[in-house]
Order: C-alpha cells, then structure tokens, then sequence
C-alpha cells in the first residue's frame, strides 16, 4: 500500500474524527457514535476508521455523516474517498457488476496509450490470451473471487482489446516469464494453441515479445506483473485488489524495473526457440 494512499486513508480518518468531535449537542464518544450507527459498528471499528486503518464504504460514510447530525458534510467527504480509493480498486467493488466492466475500464486505458510496458511472469498476458485460455482465467478468478460469472462476455471484451495490436499508432514492449510459457493455467490441449499464438505474435511490427528464460541470468527477481501506460499509468493486480498508480516517482521505479528485467529477455528467433521447446515439453506429456 503506497505512503500517498495510507496518508489519505489516515487524512479522511481526521475528518471524521472531527465530525464526532463536533456533532450537534455536544462530542459523542467512540461508544455512543457506535450506538447511534447501529449492527455493525462497535467501539473498535470507529477507532480503526478514525485512525486511518479500515476504510468505509459510501453507504457507511453517509450513516456516519447522519449520525454525527452533519449530513452537508457526505459530499464532500465522499469526493475524498473517491480520489484515493481511485488507486486501490478492490476485486470486491470491481467485480459486483462481473469481468466485462473490468475489462473495458482497462481496454479504455489501452485506447489512450501508445505505449504499452508489461510484464507477466507466471501467465500469458491477456493481451495475448487465446480464447480457451481466457476462459480459464476468468472461469478460475471467479471462483476465487466468488464473482459473477459472465465469462462469455468478459472473454469476448478481452479479445476486443487484441485489435490494437494491430493499430500503427500503438507499440507494445511485453516480456514473458517462462514459466508463463509452462503453467498449466488451462487444458494441455489450450495451453498448446496459447504457445502457438505467442509465437505467431513474433515478427508483428508493433509488438516487441521478450521471453526470460529460465537460463537466463537475473538482476532482479522477476515477480508480479505490471502494465506501463505511456508513463502516466501504472497498474498491478494483487489477489485483493488491482492498484492504478499515476504519481512519477512509483511510475520511474516500474521502468527502471522493466528495463532491468529486458536484459534477462530474449527476442525473435531466440524466443521462438524457448517458446518451441515449451510446446515439446507439452506434447511429450
């Protein structure tokens, strides 16, 4: 979690605290503050909240904001939720409405890029997926996530997006981690096809695919993946959470990295090389 992100969670958290401290009749303690919001809120939660270590939903900030006898005070307050909530998107909020609406907020980055950075180290990059291979993904991540499942309609969303691969005005820079090339993520029969997609993919002349191969000799660990969008965007999926970071500091930190890690990559005819011998290793299983 970013020290920009925590410093607003805890900033929201003073101001709430404030409107406790300045409720109508006289300072409500944690307890009555509590007892006037009702199941679900105990003495704990409003310390946690006040100190900037839980964050409300908006539906909890306007009972908050009725409870302390200030509701004038929700719009503003939910206008400071929002602009830092904007850069932790939780899989929770994102997801209620299913994959699609995912899919597109991200494909609109896509569309405002010309430059596109990524890295995934252990999956194909959705950019890149096949059909069969996306509809395991979302098919797993629901159930992981406890989603709605609208795999159909999030698989299709996804291979939309394909289409600006092949748009002159965009380049895409993308390495691959070998074991990406190697995950039984999906069937052995779809993972094949995926292999075969990766290597028709070389030799396109706006997408740059590097492979890092398992020989290769490392700088830095290659971890989780994360996608650079003309160096005003950063964004990284964790198990909870997909974080969009836009401050220049964190940005200079994800490029430094990037470029660290293409010197461990290999390209053209080396990385069909890793790529054939992955499909190989498939087949003789």
């Amino acid at each position: 979690m970013s020290t920009d992100y925590q410093q607003a969670r805890e900033a929201l958290g003073v101001s709430l605290r404030e409107l406790r401290f300045s409720a109508p009749g006289g300072r409500l303690t944690g307890t009555q503050l509590a007892q006037r919001l009702g199941a679900g809120w105990t003495k704990s939660k409003i310390s946690k909240v006040e100190n900037g270590k839980q964050t409300l939903e908006p539906e909890e900030l306007q009972q908050w904001t009725n409870a302390t006898g200030q509701p004038e005070a929700y719009d503003g307050l939910l206008a400071q939720l929002r602009g830092f909530n904007s850069h932790i998107r939780s899989w929770r909020r994102q997801l209620a409405a299913g994959h699609r609406p995912v899919q597109q907020a991200i494909a609109a980055e896509y569309e405002r890029s010309a430059v596109v950075h990524g890295f995934e180290s252990v999956t194909v990059p959705g950019i890149l997926q096949t059909a069969d291979y996306a509809r395991s993904i979302f098919t797993r991540y629901a159930e992981l996530q406890r989603s709605r499942r609208d795999t159909e309609d999030a698989v299709r969303a996804r291979l939309r997006r394909q289409e600006m691969l092949y748009d002159s005005g965009k380049r895409f820079k993308i390495l691959v981690g070998e074991t990406a090339l190697r995950s039984l993520i999906c069937s052995p029969s779809a993972l094949a096809a995926q292999l075969d997609r990766l290597a028709g993919i070389i030799g396109i002349d706006t997408v740059q695919l590097g492979v890092i191969p398992f020989s290769a000799s490392l700088k830095i660990p290659p971890v989780g993946g994360f996608w650079i969008h003309d160096e005003r965007l950063v964004t990284v999926e964790t198990w909870h959470a997909e974080l969009w970071i836009d401050d220049a500091a964190s940005i200079a930190t994800y490029l430094r990295t990037w470029n660290t890690l293409r010197e461990s990559a290999v390209y053209g005819a080396d990385a069909q090389n890793v790529i054939n011998a992955a499909r190989r290793a498939l087949s003789s299983r």
